[in-house]
């Protein structure tokens, strides 16, 4: 299942730079580490990442990548809704609902097929 993976740091954490692998650190009785990687749901983290991410941030898929960044530089949302699809659609993600006609209010609902 490509949304349960390592979870990264979200702005629902209170510990830990954004975007960093959330760690838990769970010890034993005698104080020894023996868990500590955060290992749950990521469907959210897996959207944001595509979104965030320019073609060739990720080593094992160079063309996966929006660049949702560079929004601000362009004025044709129409491309950029294209683009989404596309690249979700890489990943195996299904989208239900696109509404980006303004940079101030963006949904995207996803899902894995």
């Amino acid at each position: 299942m490509k949304d349960i993976a390592i979870q990264l740091v979200d702005n629902t954490d209170s510990n830990g730079e954004l975007m960093d692998v959330k760690i838990q650190p769970v010890r034993d009785a005698n104080g020894k580490i023996i868990q500590g990687i955060v290992i749950g749901d990521t469907l959210q983290q897996n959207k944001a990442l595509i979104l965030i991410a320019h073609p060739n941030d990720f080593k094992a898929n160079p063309t996966l990548g929006v660049g949702i960044g560079d929004i601000t530089l362009d004025s044709d949302l129409l491309d950029y809704r294209h683009e989404i699809r596309e690249q979700f659609s890489k990943d195996g993600l299904k989208i239900t609902e696109l509404d980006l006609y303004s940079v101030d209010s963006v949904k995207i609902e996803a899902h894995y097929e």
